[in-house]
């Protein structure tokens, strides 16, 4: 089953939540380069949620956000595709 990708600010601690699911304590965490977090489906290995750190503080830096992960981005709903 596809997902679509929710994000969630959480302005107290500075967090961008992007979330294909919601978080689950089985998921495996793994730390990516710049203060990224992804939590892996524990079986398929798949990255179900990313947690970026600091996200005001990056934002604030640069004009650009990459994200250390690449995606597969696919319109939703009843057209082709």
């Amino acid at each position: 089953m596809e997902a679509k990708l929710t994000f969630k600010y959480d302005r107290e601690a500075d967090l961008l939540h992007i979330d294909k699911c919601p978080p689950y304590a089985e998921q495996e965490s793994e730390e990516l380069p710049d203060e990224t977090v992804a939590r892996l489906n524990p079986n398929a290995r798949e990255v179900e949620n990313l947690e970026v750190r600091f996200f005001s503080m990056r934002r604030l830096r640069t004009d650009l956000f990459e994200l250390p992960a690449r995606a597969d981005l696919r319109l939703t709903g009843t057209g082709s595709g």
